[in-house]
């Protein structure tokens, strides 16, 4: 038998079994970054340029002619420096906890104090009173002259409206002090317009804007439309025309406080100019004789002013006082609407 070619044979065959037995030819020209990473190595941003593909002839050439195939620097062994912190041969992800998440706090809503207030004309409104109510409030002017707002709050006061103008050129002389004041004592606070029928309404509307502040937490601004025997405007507009100085009035407040205003009136002006109008707006209704469903059939109502003639600690005089139409929590979520 002949044997001489079998080395050559079988040396071809250990040279392919020795670049083949820990890696891959193509791994070893690529020279591909590995996709492992630790905290010290940040991956590329951009993708990686791969190595043309060599196939098996090139590289038995390549190894021909290269001599030696050199050792990849992956596994050459690397000198430890004393003292110097060395990474872990398999890195290991660090699990991080998550960071606890903030509770959501409720919001701090204001005590509500309970009704103290006596009346010099009490009414007797049967299982409709007033007294069933949780939240009830005032309304004030320059009449009412200086008030101890703290004690007042307590008498059960939690929300005041203050005379703020009338007309277009006067302002209510205690209203800026009533105003800080009422807010300082805890009060929800609103102001209130007095509507002159001799008066532009555009003009009516700027003078407001000029002196009511415009402030988060505010409750919505009130236009109170009525008749009063005691301006020197006698003027008696027709329902239509009312109407319409009302709404020109009422949507540039809108515009400016971005709330819609409430409008306060009295039985005999509903009955003559708004009756079935403005359905949807609040309403704020004078009804000291009986309760407003009698008096106004079929109106919604956010506020009831039944007494013009109570007594409280905190103010010298007689009064107005109102209540809100709903429960404590009702009346938080009206006022929470109105602040965001």
């Amino acid at each position: 038998m002949r044997f001489s070619g079998v080395p050559a044979i079988l040396f071809a065959c250990l040279a392919a079994a020795g670049c083949t037995s820990s890696s891959g030819i193509d791994d070893i020209l690529a020279q591909k970054p590995s996709l492992e990473t630790t905290s010290s190595v940040a991956r590329p941003a951009s993708p990686v340029p791969t190595a043309d593909v060599v196939t098996e002839a090139q590289a038995e050439e390549v190894l021909a002619w290269a001599g030696p195939v050199p050792t990849p620097e992956a596994l050459v062994p690397q000198t430890r420096v004393t003292g110097m912190p060395v990474p872990a041969e398999k890195p290991v992800a660090m699990l991080t906890p998550p960071k606890p998440t903030a509770r959501t706090r409720a919001p701090v809503r204001a005590q509500i104090y309970s009704r103290q207030f006596r009346d010099a004309k009490p009414i007797n409104f049967g299982k409709a009173s007033p007294k069933r109510l949780a939240v009830h409030g005032v309304d004030v002017s320059r009449w009412q002259g200086e008030i101890d707002w703290a004690k007042l709050r307590t008498q059960g006061a939690n929300f005041a409206y203050i005379k703020a103008t009338d007309g277009g050129d006067h302002l209510d002389p205690m209203f800026k002090k009533n105003w800080r004041a009422a807010h300082e004592a805890g009060l929800k606070r609103g102001a209130y317009h007095f509507f002159y029928w001799c008066r532009v309404a555009s003009e009516q509307a700027d003078w407001f804007i000029r002196n009511v502040p415009r402030v988060p937490g505010a409750l919505p601004p009130v236009i109170d439309v009525e008749y009063n025997g005691e301006s020197s405007c006698k003027r008696r507009l027709s329902p239509q025309k009312i109407r319409e100085k009302m709404q020109v009035f009422m949507d540039r407040l809108e515009r400016h406080y971005g709330q819609r205003p409430i409008i306060y009136t009295a039985p005999d002006f509903y009955r003559d100019n708004l009756q079935g109008a403005f359905l949807d707006y609040p309403f704020w209704l004078r009804s000291v004789a009986a309760h407003p469903s009698k008096v106004y059939p079929g109106r919604k109502w956010i506020f009831w002013q039944y007494s013009g003639s109570g007594l409280s600690q905190g103010v010298n005089g007689k009064i107005d006082l109102n209540v809100f139409h709903g429960s404590e929590d009702q009346w938080h979520d009206w006022v929470d609407a109105r602040s965001s």
